[in-house]
């Protein structure tokens, strides 16, 4: 008889288990060995890969996804190459796993410390970035990790063959291949299914739209790690460089427009000076930017529509953003505090009270003074490649890299010694 979707999740759950015993024998040595051969079978694969993407590029067009989208979506040589490179960039990294930290002798003696350990099993839920199939895998193996990947429909075809050149590449290193395992069924059962698979699954992190967060916190019945949504505001305060902050706006909303730490909505201190107007509606004549704007600021922006509440709350990974006057930096950060999902907030200012101001009230994961919140990435952070970035308060904030992905445990060591 066939086996049920949840039969077969739960074998792929007690396999992640058992590849995870072995995995955390490893030494560093090992795990390195295995990633360069990851890297080994990616360049073999790399023609597989990209005609899986063309189909996953092609039905997105077919489907009017946006553009945004479409740019996470696409792989081509160029960014080949740089899912290798990351590869290079992790091998280099430090091995957080087995270092002892606060080792301290207590009076009767107990020599007490705390041991970094890897988390166990992880799961991913993600939807159109292929590139995460690859940096989740190698983050979950440099610190010593199994995971299993559920990846959304958009990306089905290219995460499936990036998923079977990692596993080519960890069989052809000597280890069990199921250390990295991919659900290729894409129905919703499955995702649900994935949240409730308690006993075997130690820490679930969903990276994609408030839409699947959601859903993640409201079904899953194992711990999970929020990730993703990114409301970024950039506040223009009176006192600012208006030439560092054109620059800066322009790098955060139009780098890349698909990518969480986009900048998403604008807040402008009333007495900002007519020349940061100007400058403004030259960016978003040169990249067709549609602006949802506040009263007062719609005669001043070409083009604009009036903003309503939905509009200041969204994340809209597109060449579009809203726009606020404000009178003070409170109300600025007020309406941070209302709208802002708590990825990345900046302020632009040369006045150093403001800055302490706004970098002590304003409660996000990254806080940015003079600086595009486009830098929200583990590797701009010097972490190497990230699973996503959290947004919540446990138990990792900001970029989730190979430190996030352990826990510990305490080891004491004694010498005969009891409890009176």
């Amino acid at each position: 008889m066939e086996q049920s979707l949840r039969e077969k999740l739960i074998k792929m759950g007690k396999l992640s288990k058992i590849s995870n015993r072995k995995l955390k024998k490893l030494k560093t040595i090992d795990k390195n060995k295995i990633l360069e051969n990851i890297k080994t079978s990616l360049e073999k694969n790399r023609g597989k890969i990209i005609k899986a993407n063309d189909i996953d590029y092609k039905n997105g067009e077919d489907n009017n996804m946006a553009d945004g989208l479409l740019d996470r979506l696409k792989l081509d040589n160029d960014r080949i190459d740089s899912m290798i490179l990351s590869i290079d960039q992790m091998i280099a990294l430090k091995d957080p796993v087995g270092k002892m930290e606060d080792v301290r002798r207590l009076e009767n003696g107990l020599l007490i410390g705390k041991k970094k350990v890897p988390i166990g099993v992880l799961a991913m839920i993600y939807e159109a970035r292929p590139n995460v199939t690859l940096d989740a895998s190698i983050l979950a193996i440099k610190s010593s990790n199994s995971i299993i990947l559920r990846c959304g429909k958009e990306a089905i075809n290219s995460s499936l063959a990036i998923a079977a050149a990692i596993r080519e590449g960890i069989d052809k290193a000597g280890f069990d291949k199921n250390i990295v395992q991919i659900i290729d069924d894409i129905t919703r059962q499955s995702s649900t299914e994935l949240m409730r698979l308690s006993g075997y699954i130690d820490l679930l992190i969903p990276r994609g739209s408030l839409s699947l967060i959601n859903a993640v916190v409201e079904n899953a019945s194992v711990p999970t790690l929020e990730t993703g949504v990114g409301n970024c505001h950039l506040y223009v305060d009176k006192y600012a460089d208006i030439e560092k902050a054109l620059r800066i706006f322009e790098n955060g909303k139009t780098q890349r427009i698909g990518v969480c730490n986009a900048l998403e909505s604008l807040l402008i201190h009333k007495e900002v000076k007519d020349e940061f107007y100007d400058g403004l509606n030259e960016i978003i004549e040169k990249y067709n930017i549609k602006v949802h704007a506040c009263d007062r600021t719609l005669g001043k922006i070409k083009n604009a529509i009036p903003a309503n509440d939905e509009d200041y709350g969204k994340e809209y990974l597109d060449y579009e953003f809203s726009v606020k006057m404000v009178d003070n930096i409170d109300e600025a950060i007020d309406h941070i505090y209302k709208y802002s999902s708590g990825h990345s907030d900046a302020i632009i200012t040369e006045k150093i009270n403001e800055a302490n101001k706004f970098t002590e009230e304003v409660d996000s994961a990254c806080v940015y003074v003079n600086a595009s919140t486009r830098f929200t990435d583990g590797s701009e952070f010097g972490f190497g490649a990230e699973i996503g970035i959290s947004t919540q308060r446990l138990h990792a904030r900001g970029p989730v890299g190979l430190n996030e992905l352990t826990t510990y445990k305490y080891v004491i060591l004694g010498d005969g010694q009891i409890r009176g």
